[in-house]
């Protein structure tokens, strides 16, 4: 059974006992990058934003502001508890601790599910950008699926690695993909826009109109993955403070610069023709405008950034699951052998394996179906996934409460109760504008829609089987279910 205690020593002396995670590796600025980068930021805009401009107008960036204060109501419960919450299990031990074991395991198996769909889908996407890069750049055209099998060995290696390999290598990446969205912004601010600089995106009129639920969904959606702070407490310094400050660092940071940069690519086309010029070329939409106000070579650069972008969130994810992975071996929930720790990477690497081995599993079968890698491949697998992650985020919420009602405390009711009772009710907001907007993000018929909604709810029940046959037959295993380890880490 791998030992569950902090461990300080590296591995040269880390002799008397099974390797652990890499203690006190990753600082704020380490895990802000896992966060960001998993949000994809680069692609998200380049090929999400010009949807969102295009159904809901020029006030499509005050819809990334609000769902980013949304999410920030959220943090404050979510931070709070975390001082409190020392188990690597993030989510499900949040949700374990307010709202009983049955639910957390529940919780638990969603998060695998969520977290392996909303990284298993990215692969067709890789393939995708990868196939429209070097057709854009070259001429040259490629199967998808030679691309994205490769994209499985390198983010596998990228994750058998030590944890601060992986911060080091999305550090890099990150800012590539958000300095090339510094470089349109400033390009399209010397030159004063199309037909100068205008604020009238943040006028209520251009704000309070139809398209706005449906840039909320898209908005909701461009910050999945950014709780995934706490997965890396064990190997966080201080992660008492760390932790926190990533969190809020990450959600403001994505808020405002997803709202900056789709403001500045509004000003781009000017208030009166940015609308018809998303919707008659949203995928060129960045790429015309960085043409414009920068240059042809920087339109290159951004075709390769988004390449690059795909991977440092396929890998932000790989890690993310590996360690859930991990929690819940130790947890005895999944096999032991994914709790096995390598003793010079430290990194959960049969974890890494596994999940690898699923996501080639994955991407084979749609390719034998003959499916699309993007319409199918990266929206049908992603899709269950984002709703999974956001129904975690609101049972997580509505954990916050529960929990602080059941112990002693000096916390204040502003973060205990009243910001969770308030990101309870903006979170259910957001799942029901995702779900009635399910349409928009994959272009599928309702059948396929409802089928793909269905899965979230279905594996959460199924987890709640999953604990209750425990609880006959493995009492020990759901006593132990989301445990405060014996020391910090």
């Amino acid at each position: 059974m791998p030992v569950t205690s902090p461990q300080t020593q590296d591995s040269a002396t880390a002799t008397a006992a099974e390797p652990t995670l890499r203690a006190g590796t990753l600082g704020t600025a380490d895990i802000a990058f896992f966060v960001v980068s998993a949000a994809a930021p680069l692609t998200v805009m380049a090929g999400v934003a010009p949807f969102a401009i295009a159904l809901g107008g020029i006030g499509a960036p005050v819809g990334y502001l609000l769902a980013g204060l949304t999410l920030a109501v959220f943090a404050v419960g979510f931070t709070t508890m975390s001082r409190h919450v020392r188990s690597a299990g993030a989510f499900y031990a949040y949700i374990t601790r307010g709202l009983g074991r049955s639910v957390g395991i529940g919780a638990a198996l969603l998060a695998m599910v969520g977290y392996n769909g909303m990284e298993i889908g990215v692969y067709g996407l890789l393939g995708t950008a990868t196939q429209d890069t070097l057709h854009a750049l070259f001429g040259i055209d490629i199967p998808w699926l030679p691309v994205s099998l490769a994209g499985l060995v390198l983010i596998w290696y990228g994750g058998f690695r030590s944890i601060d390999f992986g911060a080091k290598l999305l550090g890099v990446l990150l800012c590539a993909e958000t300095g090339i969205l510094v470089l349109l912004a400033g390009g399209v601010l010397l030159k004063g826009g199309a037909h100068g600089l205008s604020a009238a995106s943040f006028a209520p009129g251009n704000v309070l109109v139809p398209g706005t639920a449906a840039v909320l969904a898209f908005a909701f959606a461009a910050f999945t993955g950014f709780e995934s702070t706490v997965i890396y407490r064990r190997e966080a310094r201080d992660p008492g403070r760390t932790v926190r400050r990533a969190t809020y660092i990450a959600v403001a940071f994505l808020g405002l610069f997803y709202a900056f940069i789709v403001w500045t690519v509004i000003q781009a086309f000017g208030d009166a023709h940015v609308v018809q010029a998303a919707g008659s070329d949203p995928a060129g939409l960045f790429f015309s405008a960085i043409t414009t106000f920068v240059g042809g070579w920087a339109a290159d650069l951004m075709h390769i950034l988004i390449v690059t972008s795909v991977l440092a969130s396929l890998l932000a994810f790989h890690n993310a699951i590996n360690r859930y992975g991990l929690a819940l071996a130790e947890e005895g929930v999944l096999p032991k052998a994914f709790g096995t720790v390598h003793a010079k990477h430290r990194s959960p690497y049969l974890a890494g394996v596994a999940q690898t081995v699923l996501g080639a599993a994955v991407v084979l079968a749609f390719w034998a179906a003959g499916a699309d890698p993007y319409a199918q491949l990266l929206l049908w697998v992603n899709t269950p996934g984002m709703i999974g992650l956001m129904a975690l985020q609101l049972l997580a919420a509505i954990a916050v409460p529960f929990y602080f009602r059941r112990i002693t405390h000096e916390e204040g009711v502003l973060r205990t109760v009243v910001a969770p009772i308030a990101a309870t009710v903006l979170l259910s907001i957001a799942i029901v504008l995702v779900c009635t907007h399910l349409d928009l993000f994959t272009g599928a018929s309702s059948l396929v829609n409802m089928i793909l909604m269905a899965v979230a709810p279905a594996v959460f029940v199924l987890g709640i089987a999953l604990a209750r046959r425990l609880r006959r037959t493995k009492p020990d295993v759901y006593e132990r279910f989301a445990a405060e380890p014996s020391a910090d880490a």
